[in-house]
């Protein structure tokens, strides 16, 4: 699991969903290692649709496909996960509803909530912001070292998210994190191939 985690794409809402499919297959060829997809004032439909069509596309390259927050979503469409943040459904609940193979991932910006996730049965556990990020409003910029700390503070595969960009994953690629979660560097990228795969040299 820990391999699949490495070069994570976390998908941004506002791209059509052609366009989103094309942008998503290009960085499955460059090197991504999973996708998120992450929704968050679509409608229930338009987000199942999305759903629909990128498992269909990452179930052909043996991609995991996980979904964010949505537990309804994750289990109408089979994803191969579900993320969810410290505000949405518990974790204990979630492991209750969704079969043992659907992996669990939850973001956590301290060693407190970190731990707990690790306690209550998490996969693994999205840790950011890193660096300062326009990508989600409300992401608060972790303390220096707090990254080490998680990692040191639980056993679980660690992914870096927030404001990574290739000329900043040097500074953080040596902490013992299993990979980094990256939207807009991939996203909004002129050739997402060539930026899929500029990253995952540089992870590596």
């Amino acid at each position: 699991m820990k391999e699949s985690l490495k070069l994570y794409l976390v998908t941004e809402e506002s791209v059509p969903l052609e366009q989103l499919l094309t942008i998503v297959e290009e960085a499955i060829k460059g090197g991504v290692t999973c996708v998120q997809l992450r929704e968050k004032t679509n409608s229930g439909r338009l987000f199942f649709e999305k759903a629909m069509k990128l498992k269909e596309l990452t179930s052909r390259y043996d991609i995991p496909l996980y979904i964010n927050d949505r537990v309804d979503i994750a289990l109408a469409v089979n994803a191969d996960g579900i993320h969810v943040g410290q505000e949405d459904l518990p974790l204990a609940e979630i492991k209750r509803i969704v079969p043992h193979t659907m992996l669990v991932g939850v973001s956590a910006g301290t060693v407190e909530e970190a731990i707990a996730a690790q306690k209550d049965g998490a996969d693994y556990i999205g840790v950011g912001a890193v660096f300062p990020t326009k990508s989600k409003d409300n992401a608060k910029l972790l303390p220096d070292g707090e990254l080490e700390r998680i990692v040191d503070a639980v056993s679980i595969p660690i992914v870096a998210i927030g404001g990574i960009k290739l000329e900043n994953i040097a500074e953080i690629r040596d902490t013992g994190i299993a990979g980094v979660a990256v939207v807009s560097e991939i996203m909004r990228a002129k050739n997402p191939c060539e930026a899929a795969e500029a990253l995952r040299t540089e992870i590596l």
